[in-house]
């Protein structure tokens, strides 16, 4: 199978439109070829393709930034001596001054098909500010590693965010591409929006969403791997909680916590006394962490790791966000007066709790919170939305 950024490189009928344009080119570490150079190299020595400047999201066009709201500085490159502009800086929408340094804006960024990982709001952001201005923007579509299913409730009205783009679940089960056409037809945008497609991608084949012959490579320095890929829909609500994710150890958002005082054995026995259906598609193994960064640092943390891999995985069965909804909700169980909500500015939102933020409204703070909620009444929170979503996205698949 073929990347879009691969197919462009291949066929000169699919590059001629770019020819005498001025382009610039949005990546991260994760942006190469099938070949591993990145893509900003390959294209600077395509034929044809004239760079005049390039972009970097979240974590950087080198994806040297550790941490949420760690900003990056704009710079030059030093090989090709085009100014590269910081998405994640003193700004996150591109300035005009950004937008008059091409003509045409290659998008090409590995995300992972969670609503949350920003590089979907800087595909947002960008089709939003060539809207209108006749600048060309072109996503140079990369796979979906979480597949197509769906899970999560909707983000609400008025509590859009920069892990917040717009309406949609959590997980959403879209390419960049196919998110990029919904923008266009939601947001009503005038803009002249095109996809470079791949070739052969099969979201339901060998992988589930990611290739198997293809390397991972981190798209920022806590996407170490597929494994955290597929658990993120539900792993990264605890940015939002005052246990760890992992954070300062060499698998950051493959647990489902870790903390000193919690004990990991008896929530895992409460979880599948809970709600055992969701526990399914994975394995769960207690396992002991101590952050040399980050939250807890320099204690010794008891904890479940997660493993959506190897003969563990099934891919239809496996549900991360509630899975993380039920440790939630277990640790509230066991330990009532858990300080389990994190109080904290949360990607520059500060008037709102950050794991209202990150699941675009209170709903699943309130039911882990709710000593009478049970397993159905999540169901009935999130199914609706998760039913209405695969509707509105069919018309804007391409695979």
């Amino acid at each position: 199978m073929k990347f879009g950024i691969d197919r462009l490189l291949a066929d000169p009928a699919l590059r001629a439109p770019l020819e005498g344009k001025r382009v610039a080119l949005v990546a991260h570490p994760a942006s190469v070829t099938e070949g591993l150079v990145h893509s900003l190299d390959a294209l600077a020595a395509c034929p044809g393709i004239t760079l005049t400047a390039a972009f970097g999201p979240q974590h950087g066009l080198r994806g040297d930034k550790q941490d949420n709201m760690v900003e990056t500085e704009d710079f030059i490159d030093p090989a090709l001596g085009i100014p590269v502009f910081s998405l994640y800086g003193e700004v996150r929408r591109p300035t005009a001054r950004m937008m008059d340094s091409a003509d045409v804006f290659l998008f090409d960024l590995q995300d992972l098909g969670c609503r949350i990982y920003t590089f979907v709001t800087t595909l947002l952001y960008l089709l939003e500010a060539a809207s209108g201005t006749g600048k060309v923007v072109w996503v140079l579509d990369r796979p979906n590693p979480a597949g197509r299913p769906v899970e999560g409730t909707t983000l609400l009205a008025g509590w859009e965010s920069f892990v917040g783009a717009g309406p949609m679940p959590m997980r959403h089960g879209m390419t960049l591409g196919e998110m990029g056409r919904w923008f266009v037809d939601h947001f009503k945008l005038d803009v002249d929006y095109r996809v470079v497609a791949m070739e052969g991608w099969e979201p339901e084949g060998p992988g589930f969403g990611w290739p198997l012959n293809r390397i991972w490579i981190n798209p920022s320095p806590n996407a170490a791997s597929l494994n955290m890929a597929r658990a993120y829909a539900g792993t990264v609500m605890i940015e939002g909680a005052t246990v760890s994710e992992g954070r300062g150890t060499t698998r950051p958002l493959e647990v489902l916590f870790g903390a000193p005082d919690v004990d990991a054995k008896a929530v895992l026995a409460e979880m599948r006394a809970f709600a055992p259906e969701w526990l399914a598609g994975c394995a769960l193994r207690e396992c002991w962490f101590e952050p040399t960064f980050h939250k807890h640092v320099g204690k010794l943390c008891n904890a479940l790791m997660v493993h959506a891999d190897g003969g563990f995985y099934d891919h239809h069965a496996f549900k991360p966000w509630r899975l993380q909804a039920l440790a939630f909700k277990t640790i509230r169980r066991l330990y009532p007066d858990y300080p389990l909500w994190r109080d904290f500015p949360y990607e520059y939102v500060t008037d709102k709790l950050a794991i209202d933020v990150i699941n675009g409204g209170p709903g699943l703070r309130e039911w882990v919170d709710n000593p009478a909620s049970t397993a159905v009444d999540l169901e009935a929170l999130a199914g609706p939305d998760e039913a209405a979503w695969r509707d509105v996205r069919a018309p804007f698949l391409l695979y």
